[in-house]
């Protein structure tokens, strides 16, 4: 199967796989593998991000409410796990308008909008300043509140829209085995990032809780054909070495669904290729899923 985009690889390195040898989320690093620098970096220009020490790429694309795969393409990324300190992402499609309008800087966890100066450099007049009361002099009076306008009318507050719905939290208990067959590869923070299940070409492939699909591919090295559905803003589920996927991007899937056949796609044996990534960090399945 074809991916949607070439650098769709490189998108699922960065966001919720470090492949099964590595471990949590890529750091910020120089260029020459150095620690990352410290100190000040200067704010970026409207519609791009200034690469800050501890900043990952998806740390980068929920502060700008942006798509992971967007975020890659926009910024021809080739290997998203080695970002730098300093470097300049675009965060906004590359025909967005440079000017007009307010510049968002981001410090910290939010934006603070600047103001754009005039075409031409010129300011805003500066209003007359009133030296009166508004409306005329009004006549003393020992009536602490004669003369005094009434108070203006507070408007009652608008009721806040609700909020769309969202997949019910994945927590321990609300998960199901992917496959029938027996653990071959048990969880290993260090060299594995997930169960192995081992079966014959062909078994089904079920999702482990119910969420939307935010890939499907064969674009990731090492992992063969992929599956990775999102379940929240925690929870996502990795399936890989199918033989044949079942779902496309942006399908919703059920717990228990068949998703894909099991495999041996880019690896030694059929087998499933199991992964529970908590904000992007490989987690034991073992710890969610129901004991055997």
């Amino acid at each position: 199967m074809q991916t949607r985009f070439g650098l769709m690889p490189a998108l699922l390195a960065s966001v919720i796989l470090a492949g099964c040898a590595s471990s949590g989320e890529a750091p910020v690093r120089d260029g020459n593998g150095a620690p990352p620098v410290t100190g000040s970096v200067p704010a970026a220009p409207a519609g791009m991000h200034v690469v800050r020490q501890g900043d990952t790429l998806l740390g980068i694309a929920r502060q700008y409410n942006v798509t992971l795969p967007d975020l890659v393409r926009w910024n021809d990324l080739t290997n998203p796990d080695q970002i730098q300190v300093g470097q300049s992402l675009r965060v906004g499609p590359p025909d967005m308008a440079q000017d007009g309008g307010a510049t968002a800087i981001p410090i910290g966890d939010g934006a603070v909008a600047m103001p754009v100066p005039m075409p031409g450099g010129t300011e805003p007049a500066a209003l007359p300043l009133k030296q009166g009361p508004l409306g005329g002099p009004v006549p003393y009076s020992q009536d602490p509140g004669a003369g005094a306008a009434p108070p203006p009318a507070v408007p009652a507050p608008e009721q806040p829209a609700p909020a769309p719905e969202t997949p019910a939290a994945a927590v321990a208990g609300d998960w199901q085995w992917p496959a029938a067959g027996r653990v071959i590869a048990a969880y290993n923070e260090a060299s594995n990032k997930g169960v192995d299940i081992g079966g014959n070409v062909g078994d089904p492939v079920y999702a482990a809780a119910a969420g939307k699909v935010v890939y499907a591919g064969s674009g990731l090295r090492g992992y063969g054909k992929l599956v990775v559905i999102k379940h929240n803003q925690e929870y996502n589920s990795v399936y890989a070495h199918n033989d044949k996927l079942l779902v496309k991007e942006d399908d919703q899937v059920a717990r228990g669904q068949k998703i894909a056949e099991l495999g041996s796609s880019e690896t030694d044996r059929p087998k499933l290729h199991f992964e529970i990534r908590k904000q992007g960090k490989a987690i034991d399945p073992t710890k969610y899923l129901p004991a055997r």
